[in-house]
């Protein structure tokens, strides 16, 4: 797979850090749990995005482009990033802010990735939720042409064949890390949401021929729908690579039963998840997707879905930032002395 054929631009800390977690291993009594360090890659707090970005901000310098457009949810990990890839490389940003969560807490509207959203100075548009999202983004991007912008527009997520490029790189990342290891890895798991990064997992490790299967836990759609999504996107990636043959429809898998009430919704066990990794490891997750996907994976283990002697990656995807938006779930106020 030669990725140096794309444009691409640098961005990320890497390798980010492949970590046992011994602690959490322990608590759960095994399999033995590893954690791929994807909010270890530095741009903007970090997170999963960065990677995608390298090669869709490198697509729009190449384009000519003056103004990044983008869309996500009001604590969209995404647009933060977006926003500070393209203030790095002098671009504009305009970002549709998606009010997918109707009812949280003060902080959620204000703080956290709306904070820094607006310390890199995006133009902030909201939406109210159920629009056609991408049809907005093409409206705005038509405006901006209309007033002598030339407008490059990523899709939530920045989840496209460009975009998942990113997580083939990280594919080939951790079978080099696995391989200085000596570590079998016996299957990869993450929280999937836009698809992008499933995909680009997908399409890297089949194409690589790892024999390592990747499993999503879905934050947003039902089962159905997000293996559709991953699969179709998994396929073009595929095709863009221009890798031989076909891409097995069985190696997309997703499982959408941590979902709970809806997208950026808290579960019980995506707090619990969240508390674990800060007590046990040290590790920050996030409350939208990380800790969505660590409650599927800590589940999955209690109920025997994997052997005791298996080594599984958790790759985090950042996020940590958004707590701040969740406050009142996981603190309360100090008593001033």
């Amino acid at each position: 797979m030669h990725l140096s054929r794309f444009h691409r631009v640098k961005l990320t800390h890497a390798p980010t850090p492949l970590e046992y977690l011994p602690r959490l291993t322990e608590y759960l009594g095994g399999p033995r749990l590893y954690i791929k360090r994807d909010d270890c890659t530095g741009l903007a707090t970090g997170g999963n995005k960065t990677r995608k970005l390298e090669f869709l901000i490198g697509d729009a310098l190449a384009q000519g482009a003056t103004h990044i457009v983008t869309q996500g949810a009001t604590q969209s990990n995404h647009v933060r990033q977006t926003a500070a890839a393209a203030r790095k490389h002098g671009l504009r940003v305009t970002a549709l802010l998606e009010t997918r969560v109707a009812d949280g807490a003060p902080e959620y509207y204000n703080n956290g990735n709306v904070l820094l959203d607006q310390i890199f100075d995006a133009s902030i548009e909201t939406r109210p939720a159920g629009l056609d999202m991408n049809a907005e983004l093409h409206g705005v991007g038509e405006r901006l042409r209309a007033q002598g912008e030339r407008p490059y527009l990523i899709p939530g997520g920045g989840s496209n064949p460009i975009g998942a490029l990113g997580y083939v790189v990280c594919a080939q990342e951790l079978l080099v890390q696995a391989n200085d290891l000596g570590l079998k890895i016996d299957r990869v798991v993450h929280a999937t949401g836009s698809a992008g990064t499933q995909a680009g997992l997908v399409a890297g490790l089949e194409g690589l021929n790892s024999g390592i299967p990747v499993l999503g836990i879905g934050v947003r759609a039902p089962k159905e729908k997000q293996e559709e999504n991953v699969y179709n996107l998994a396929r073009q990636t595929w095709e863009l690579l221009g890798v031989r043959g076909d891409l097995r429809r069985e190696a997309v898998e997703a499982n959408s039963d941590y979902v709970g009430p809806g997208y950026g919704q808290p579960t019980d066990g995506m707090v619990e998840a969240v508390r674990l990794l800060a007590q046990l490891e040290g590790i920050l997750l996030d409350p939208v997707y990380s800790g969505k996907g660590m409650a599927g994976l800590i589940d999955l283990i209690r109920t025997g879905r994997f052997g005791k002697d298996e080594n599984i990656v958790f790759v985090h995807t950042g996020g940590a930032v958004g707590l701040f938006g969740y406050r009142e779930l996981f603190g309360s106020p100090l008593e001033r002395a």
